[in-house]
This record gives structure tokens, C-alpha cells and sequence, in this order.
């Protein structure tokens, strides 16, 4: 997470954001110098989450997340990954793409951060971890196949990568259409990402339009 983030409103006026003419590029969000190629068909617009089970802001904020994200529109894509930087972080990558490849992630995700952040859990060993994913319907040896293997490392690799590429330090961080990056300092607050998000959704339909 952001070594020394210290979340606060810094009177940027976003809880009633209206548009993403309200946003100043730079303070309110960032612009890669180089985009990122989106993974979403064309005419999509995509957003990331890069996150970190083990990161509290990235917890604090799944409530606010999940219920903007349950209302996007149609041409909106949202995608969760897994951020990389070593140690516990790439342990929990693996886990979420194993998760995803033996087709449970999205029943296991809230429950993952709420062992690791309400109960205490490491789940960094892959039997630990092998031993909660059998509790989604798979046995202990396909969780343990799934974390061991090629596809999973060539994931995380490719987040790894992805990562690099979005020029993100910490999480939570939401990367809209691999050019914009919001972050709770940009955005002054945890809650503001979403709606600084959408209003960056708006700002691409807009150029796409032009």
C-alpha cells in the first residue's frame, strides 16, 4: 500500500462531483505518459483495480467499489489485479489467479480479505491456501496444481508487467482505460476513487465521440 498514505479529504469538493469537468489532470487523477493496451473488446471502456489482499485501504474500500461497480452501464468493463511486489503481494496474486483458472475467485474474493483482515490469516503458504480454496468445491491437490502452475506464473507475470507499465507505487489504485490512474491521493479519499472513476468514464466516452 501507499507507504505513507495518510487518507484524508484535502477540500478537493468531489462528494458532489458532477463531471469530468470538475477534474484537474494532476491533482485529481494522473495520465500515463504511455498508454496501457486495454484487455476489454472494442468500444469497451475498461477499468482496473490494482489491489492487494493484504492491504486495508484495498479492504476498506470493497463496499464502496462493489456497489459502484454493480452499477456501471453497459460499455463499462471492470477488472480487479492483483498488485505485485514481491513477497506476501505475488503469493496472493497466485492465489487469485488460481483462484480465477479453477473458476471460484469471484466466490472466494470477499471471504479471502476477510480471513486475511478480520480473522487474522497470513494464507501465504500454499497449503494454507490450498486448504481455503478446498472449502469452494475443489480438493486441496487441484488448488495446490493450479497455484504451481505455468498459466498462473504467466499471470501474474503479465500483472507483474501490467503493473510496471501503469507506473503505480501502491495500491488501491483504479486505471481507467490504461491512461488514467486515480489513487486515494489524488482522489482525497477512499469513497471519491469510484466517483472520480466515473466521471474519467465519461471524460473517454466524450473522446470517442469527438
Amino acid at each position: 500500500m501507499f507507504k505513507s498514505l495518510l487518507v484524508a479529504v484535502a477540500g478537493l469538493g468531489l462528494s458532489t462531483l458532477a463531471s469530468a469537468a470538475d477534474l484537474v489532470a494532476g491533482q485529481h487523477y494522473s495520465v500515463l505518459d504511455e498508454p496501457v493496451k486495454t484487455q476489454v473488446a472494442d468500444g469497451k471502456i475498461e477499468v482496473t483495480e490494482a489491489f492487494w489482499y493484504g492491504c486495508p485501504h484495498c479492504y476498506a474500500m470493497e463496499d464502496t467499489l462493489n456497489a459502484w461497480v454493480a452499477e456501471l452501464p453497459e460499455d463499462v468493463v471492470f477488472q480487479r489485479m492483483p498488485a505485485t511486489m514481491g513477497g506476501a503481494w505475488n503469493r496472493h496474486a497466485t492465489a487469485f489467479y488460481a483462484a480465477r483458472e479453477l473458476g471460484i475467485q469471484q466466490d472466494l474474493h470477499a471471504d479471502f480479505f476477510d480471513a486475511i483482515h478480520e480473522q487474522g490469516a497470513q494464507l501465504t503458504e500454499d497449503k494454507d491456501i490450498a486448504a481455503f480454496f478446498s472449502e469452494y468445491g475443489v480438493s486441496e491437490q487441484e488448488a495446490l496444481d493450479a497455484l504451481g502452475s505455468f498459466g498462473v506464473k504467466s499471470q501474474v507475470n503479465q500483472a507483474h508487467a501490467r503493473m510496471r507499465n501503469m507506473q503505480l507505487m501502491g495500491v488501491p489504485a483504479l486505471i481507467v482505460d490504461g491512461r488514467y490512474v486515480v489513487t486515494p491521493s489524488s482522489a482525497g479519499s477512499l469513497d471519491n476513487m469510484p466517483k472520480i472513476a466515473g466521471a474519467l468514464v465519461d471524460k473517454v466516452r466524450d473522446e470517442r465521440s469527438e
